[in-house]
């Protein structure tokens, strides 16, 4: 079960966070932007790196119907929620190739229904706990090196968690310490980012890779990539929560784990660049099955719950990622995923299939170059004995209405605009709309809208 916190109010919302860091920004940027400059001109300066940004985002979903309510179930009143975070990622070079970062961050906020009520759910800023007050975090802190193998020289822009410089395109890249498995995985140019592009979590991620996380989706862990011509492969092992969907990670860590593998090809489709990745992942924790905490019940008269039929046991799942630029300006993405459909997840959502379909447009058609428009559409399942649990009264991760007499798709259409009025700050509208949602005929649909402000540094 998520774990959640709800803290006495404290006076500085999030609002007022987001509005006077701009104003800071406002009055920082033209110094940041005069250091930046003279890092670059002078590499002995490349040693260290501080960037930043922040992130507010005020969601609203409109009443809708709802012939019941759950424990987990999405409310149908109108509501609005708010989140926000300020993030500082600080870099440092001990020798060439090498990297250590460290990202500590101020949260604050709650998504729609406490995150809750959606197997996609509407907000990859929203965590599976919230509060109401900001409160600090080490949000990644980890070691990064970099071997070079040959071929080509790359050029890396400075970025968030990247420094400026160069590599070969033949390389490999070591990676230890605490750090989210989609910082490396399952990672798309069009559709990962909630600060930036999409924001539901079927879009972002494959909703079927239950990656593992905490409930803030970081975890502790490391991963080598293998970068060959148009190839690349990667591997992770990383640790697990204490619990499925926990605040704390699993002592002693990689006690229960899960291990990762990736293999990318990139490829020129029309003369345009494309990239197909292909994922692997086992589990390795303690889960329960549908099936047992049906039997469970059934045989004690009470309301299943996979929280008392958990064992040390498996879970698996494979994932295809497709990124193809169509135009210079255009480009399509496309993710599918399926896992093993009686185990719980264990630490991202109650989702069995999923696929997803979607298209990302610069706007320099219209003279707008560093705007940007999007359209995606997502279809998740979750497998008959998960049905079953949930029409019986079991509880998921983050859905459960009490009773699913008509199980249906959870359908999710998403688009976004993305306006830029300056060079280090975005404005963004969303809408999605969800049909069936936490795969329940009953209640919904469901609209959600949006409005993101977003600024780096």
């Amino acid at each position: 079960m998520p774990f959640r916190v709800h803290p006495r109010v404290h006076q500085m919302t999030a609002r007022t966070c987001f509005i006077l860091l701009l104003g800071s920004l406002g009055r920082c940027l033209p110094a940041l932007a005069q250091d930046a400059t003279t890092a670059v001109s002078d590499p002995a300066s490349d040693r260290w790196a501080i960037h930043g940004q922040t992130t507010y985002i005020q969601q609203f979903q409109p009443a809708f119907r709802s012939p019941y309510q759950g424990p987990q179930s999405l409310s149908p009143a109108a509501n609005g929620r708010e989140t926000f975070d300020f993030t500082v990622f600080g870099g440092f070079r001990p020798w060439d190739g090498g990297e250590i970062w460290i990202d500590p961050e101020i949260d604050q906020g709650f998504g729609l229904s406490n995150s809750y009520g959606v197997a996609g759910y509407l907000s990859g800023e929203a965590y599976k706990l919230g509060a109401t007050y900001p409160y600090y975090r080490m949000a990644r802190a980890f070691f990064r090196q970099t071997i070079d193998l040959g071929g080509e020289s790359q050029t890396v822009d400075a970025d968030l968690n990247q420094f400026a410089g160069s590599q070969t395109a033949n390389r490999i890249v070591l990676t230890i310490g605490k750090l989210s498995v989609v910082d490396i995985f399952d990672t798309n140019k069009y559709a990962h980012d909630p600060r930036g592009d999409f924001l539901n979590w079927a879009v972002l991620d494959v909703g079927t890779f239950d990656y593992a996380a905490d409930a803030w989706g970081t975890t502790y862990g490391a991963a080598a990539e293998w970068y060959q011509g148009n190839y690349a492969l990667r591997a992770g092992l990383f640790d697990l929560s204490s619990v499925p969907n926990s605040v704390h990670l699993a002592i002693p860590l990689l006690h229960q784990t899960q291990f990762v593998a990736e293999a990318e090809e990139r490829h020129t489709l029309f003369d345009q660049p494309g990239d197909l990745k292909f994922l692997y992942w086992l589990t390795r924790g303690n889960l329960g099955t549908y099936t047992d905490a049906l039997a469970l019940a059934a045989a004690t008269g009470t309301t299943p719950s996979t929280a008392l039929v958990r064992t040390y046991r498996s879970k698996f799942g494979v994932a295809l990622n497709l990124e193809q630029q169509l135009a210079p300006d255009l480009g399509m993405f496309a993710k599918a995923g399926w896992t093993q459909p009686d185990v719980e997840e264990a630490d991202f959502t109650d989702i069995s299939e999923s696929a997803t379909i979607g298209l990302s447009m610069k706007g320099s058609r219209w003279s707008r170059p560093d705007d940007t428009v999007g359209l995606a559409a997502v279809v998740n399942q979750i497998s008959h004995s998960g049905k079953l649990y949930l029409a019986a009264g079991g509880l998921g991760g983050i859905i459960g209405d009490g009773r699913l007499p008509q199980a249906g798709p959870e359908q999710i259409l998403e688009t976004f605009y993305s306006f830029a009025p300056t060079s280090f700050g975005k404005v963004s509208a969303d809408y999605q709309f969800v049909n069936n949602p936490a795969y329940n005929r009953e209640r919904g649909p469901v609209s959600a809208l949006a409005l993101r402000l977003h600024a780096e540094f």
